[in-house]
């Protein structure tokens, strides 16, 4: 079965020929399809009759790029100077032992969430924080993190 590749072949074209149009051709192709596989960046490449590792090194390179597909709601925990001092870890483990993520993994096995650690959400008057989407959460203890899984479990999150 051949996928159809209709809409990734229009936007690989609006930026066909363009110099330095790399960064902004595999942001609306992640926009379009979520994430950036191996086999798209692949065909990126050869629709551009380009090298793979160029567009594997762009993506690889760039930590706007996810190679994974990502749950329904991003997570983000702050690991920064004032929330690792406040307790980070503890929120962490929190997150990992109620989202029942394995070692190593980062997206719940029903796809809704995705975990990530940053370097600094830029909120330590709330250390330690969380961002769930685009919610803030701060002043968080290990116990304060199933109620606020629960307001994203299956809703869409959308209060």
């Amino acid at each position: 079965m051949k996928q159809d590749c209709s809409k990734l072949d229009t936007v690989i074209e609006s930026y066909r020929g363009r110099k330095g149009a790399m960064i902004p051709l595999l942001q609306d192709v992640q926009a379009l399809e979520g994430y950036l596989s191996r086999n798209t960046m692949q065909y990126v490449a050869d629709q551009l009759r380009i090298p793979a590792a160029e567009v594997f090194g762009v993506a690889t390179f760039y930590s706007m790029f996810r190679l994974k597909p990502q749950g329904r709601h991003v997570i983000r925990i702050c690991k920064g100077t004032a929330c690792h001092v406040s307790g980070a870890n503890g929120i962490l483990d929190a997150l990992k032992d109620n989202l029942n993520l394995p070692e190593g993994e980062e997206t719940t096995e029903d796809m809704n969430f995705t975990l990530l650690e940053v370097a600094c959400l830029g909120c330590c008057s709330l250390a330690p924080v969380i961002m769930i989407d685009d919610q803030t959460f701060g002043k968080l203890t290990p116990e304060s993190i199933p109620a606020i899984l629960e307001k994203f479990a299956y809703d869409g999150g959308d209060q």
